[in-house]
């Protein structure tokens, strides 16, 4: 499979997902009309405020409008768009005063295929990963994940609630050793695509194999779902693993926001 067929998929999970938990937020608005999709959590953190092209035939009175939107919700959000693919949008970021969030991209969008054959990858000795079923499980997860991805745990919980475990496509992780909760991951489906999100160790922990554990356990899920291609967004701190595991960029993102500082 091309790199332009797994960018597309990339995209269309990434859409999927971001719009899964910020729907679950009361208030919350997810929006895909006219090309582009509308992603409002309403909560003050950028990852969950998006403006996403989502079309070939996207207009610039769409973008223009739903940045309208995204103004008048209240909290920093990002237009996002997909370096070539989206570069006839640019221009209409400066013409709305956005200005790059970052000088490069912020998002390198990795995919993987096919994906492995063994659908029952060991995790490191004493290490137990399983699946989220009830209460006290997102609970572990949305614990851990805050404190490995050093970020508010009230925010974590405001697009967790309980409801997110019971999507059709959605599972969530936290991976135990000697029964304490080290490391978390969510896998998100969409047709045969499966994304890797939440991936997550407390920094005490690292360096032990856990995260690796986590991203195959999570593809092989997938697999076993009929899923025949894994993505993910890394984080700088992941990239390598991520690589080590076969994983490559097939698309990146540059963000455009409001001027000031933000919290992504």
């Amino acid at each position: 499979m091309d790199d332009a067929r797994l960018a597309a998929r990339h995209h269309a999970n990434m859409i999927a997902t971001m719009g899964l938990l910020a729907g679950h937020v009361p208030g919350g608005v997810v929006r895909r009309s006219a090309g582009v999709a509308i992603i409002s959590s309403g909560i003050d953190f950028l990852l969950f405020n998006q403006v996403v092209v989502d079309g070939a035939a996207t207009t610039p009175d769409a973008i223009v409008a739903a940045v309208g939107v995204m103004r008048d919700r209240g909290p920093r959000f990002a237009v996002n768009l997909r370096v070539g693919t989206d570069d006839r949008c640019v221009p209409i970021m400066a013409e709305l005063g956005l200005v790059p969030l970052s000088a490069d991209p912020w998002m390198p969008g990795m995919a993987l295929h096919p994906l492995p054959d063994d659908r029952s990858p060991a995790p490191p000795d004493g290490h137990d990963i399983r699946r989220v079923t009830d209460a006290a499980g997102l609970d572990d997860h949305i614990r851990t994940a805050a404190a490995g991805f050093e970020m508010p745990e009230a925010l974590m919980r405001s697009v967790m609630p309980l409801g997110v475990i019971g999507s059709e496509i959605a599972a969530f992780y936290v991976g135990y050793t000697d029964g304490q909760p080290v490391t978390t991951g969510a896998g998100i489906r969409t047709g045969r695509t499966i994304g890797l999100y939440s991936i997550a160790t407390l920094p005490g922990a690292r360096g032990r194999g856990y995260g690796a554990a986590m991203t195959r356990r999570i593809a092989a899920d997938g697999a076993a779902a009929g899923c025949d291609v894994a993505i993910l967004q890394a984080s700088a701190m992941g990239y390598a693993l991520y690589e080590r595991l076969g994983y490559r960029t097939v698309v990146e993102y540059m963000a455009y926001t409001e001027p000031g500082p933000a919290s992504v």
